[in-house]
């Protein structure tokens, strides 16, 4: 039975980590393009209020070569970015044998999620069996930090309210502190915006993300499939 896994990887010298630290607040999420060019490009889904702040640090990154705006929804964007360097080269002299990090690619493992922070890579993904994330586990405690943040078997429920963001982890329990899912209702949505320091309309969406992914991961998912 194979494997799912959520791991945090600690190595500022992953791509985008820069961007990350430049703009904390936001969230970015990347899916690689592994057949599309060498280097292949990245898309990275990113949440801000202000997508600005997002553009002005890849300007400054060395990672990135080019950017393009794809689309915009509400407060994420989506971006394809174009490397300035491949894999190897970003790491460097970090990573001690690149031909192990060439091979993690041909394992029997499909990362499915990249979450960038300021200090390295979140990932999730699938994994045939224990030896596989056992490569990934070992190579990256020789070229930096691994952390195992969640495991299951394929088919297993995940814990309820994995995979929140900070952020809207954080807007739910201000939330619900002041009161905002009382009945009747304590708090308004520009009181627990001033809390938290952002607009209203940015708190409605982020609370809304939140219980859409709640709903999805709890509720939805038991539900039996509609007829055909």
């Amino acid at each position: 039975m194979g494997l799912i896994a959520e791991y945090e990887i600690t190595c500022e010298r992953l791509p985008l980590v820069g961007v990350a630290g430049d703009v904390p607040e936001a969230t970015l999420d990347v899916e690689l393009q592994p057949n599309h060019g060498n280097p292949p490009p990245f898309i990275v889904h990113a949440t801000h209020e202000t997508p600005a702040s997002i553009e002005q640090a890849f300007e400054s990154s060395s990672f990135v070569a080019e950017y393009t705006l794809i689309g915009q929804a509400g407060e994420t964007c989506r971006y394809q970015v174009l490397p300035a360097l491949g894999m190897e080269a970003q790491l460097g002299d970090h990573i001690k044998d690149p031909s192990e990090l060439r091979a993690l690619a041909t394992t029997d493992s499909i990362i499915d999620r990249i979450r960038v922070t300021p200090t390295g890579w979140i990932q999730s993904g699938w994994f045939n069996d224990k030896a596989v994330l056992d490569e990934f586990r070992t190579f990256w405690q020789r070229n930096g930090e691994f952390a195992l943040r969640r495991l299951t078997y394929d088919g297993e429920a995940a814990e309820a309210g994995d995979g929140l963001t900070d952020q809207q982890r954080e807007a739910l329990r201000i939330a619900y502190e002041m009161g905002y899912f009382d009945i009747p209702r304590m708090a308004t949505l520009d009181e627990i915006a001033g809390e938290i320091g952002i607009t209203a309309s940015s708190l409605s969406e982020r609370l809304r993300r939140a219980q859409t992914h709640l709903i999805e991961t709890t509720v939805a998912s038991t539900w039996p499939p509609l007829p055909e």
